[in-house]
């Protein structure tokens, strides 16, 4: 039986359920399960905390797991991405006082508050910048009123948290995270893996794209065709009129409106749009 790991709280944890259950996965219901047996498909789920979940499946003890890649590489463990997951995304900066540091090279000496201490060490050694690294707990953006460091690294969505502390984010970004699938480095081949990336890849590929079918004059199936190309080619087939077809492709969801545009402007007519609940391709 597979044995997954799923983060067991937290906005992580909602949207990891929501798409393991849009594979086709069982998953709980009152969240107060902290190991579920999903029998139809030979899975085992264990909800964990989300910053432990790489250390259990570095060390084997788990096969797959889903958790951030901030808290992967902040745990140093032995595992590695498997796909991306399309969702908790954020961005970690570097956060100062207006004039203490506007690069990476001026941290050389500061003190740095971080949650994510592994992460930043290894971020800064990457730099060759020698910095004091405090590792905090939940949020740090006193840790400069407070005296305990110069500098914090920490994630930035709005900005406006770190503005209220007095501080302004400096240099480029430590790194951009987003939830993944994680696995053991150097595991071998698992077919119950591969079904599993197929399934999640199946739904990144349904919240994505959308059908979308309109009928078009023969003489102008090729224009049609360049503005829904589809993922590989788009399907074409002939009408009680001959002189019209139906074509049917996928578009990204994002531009629907607009490819929806550019078809009526052409000449296409009949245009309808249909969402895609799961796919393989």
């Amino acid at each position: 039986m597979l044995r997954v790991a799923v983060p067991n709280k937290g906005t992580l944890s909602e949207q990891a359920s929501a798409m393991l259950r849009e594979a086709g996965y069982r998953q709980r219901r009152e969240g107060r399960e902290l190991v579920l047996n999903d029998h139809d498909n030979g899975v085992e789920f264990f909800f964990l905390r989300p910053r432990d979940i790489a250390v259990y499946v570095g060390a084997g003890t788990l096969d797959v797991g889903v958790t951030g890649r901030d808290l992967l590489l902040d745990s140093g463990a032995g595992a590695e991405e498997v796909v991306e997951l399309g969702f908790g995304a954020s961005t970690f900066r570097f956060a100062a006082r207006p004039g203490v540091a506007t690069t990476i090279a001026d941290l050389a000496g500061l003190r740095i508050a971080t949650s994510y201490a592994g992460l930043v060490a290894r971020h800064l050694a990457e730099h060759d910048v020698e910095a004091g690294v405090v590792r905090l707990d939940g949020a740090v953006e006193t840790a400069v009123q407070l005296g305990v460091a110069d500098v914090i690294a920490d994630v930035v969505e709005t900005g406006s948290t770190l503005k209220a502390a007095g501080l302004e984010v400096f240099g480029d970004p430590i790194l951009t995270s987003t939830a993944v699938l994680i696995r053991r480095s150097g595991a071998t081949a698992d077919p119950a893996v591969d079904v599993l990336v197929r399934r999640l890849q199946g739904v990144l590929v349904a919240r994505q794209y959308v059908l979308m079918d309109y009928d078009v004059r023969v003489e102008l199936v090729e224009k049609a065709c360049l503005i829904t190309p589809g993922l590989e080619s788009p399907t074409v087939s002939p009408l009680h009129d001959q002189g019209w077809v139906a074509v049917r492709a996928m578009v990204r969801r994002d531009t629907t409106n607009q490819v929806m545009d550019d078809l009526w402007t052409l000449g296409a007519r009949g245009i309808l749009v249909t969402g895609i609940h799961a796919c393989r391709l």
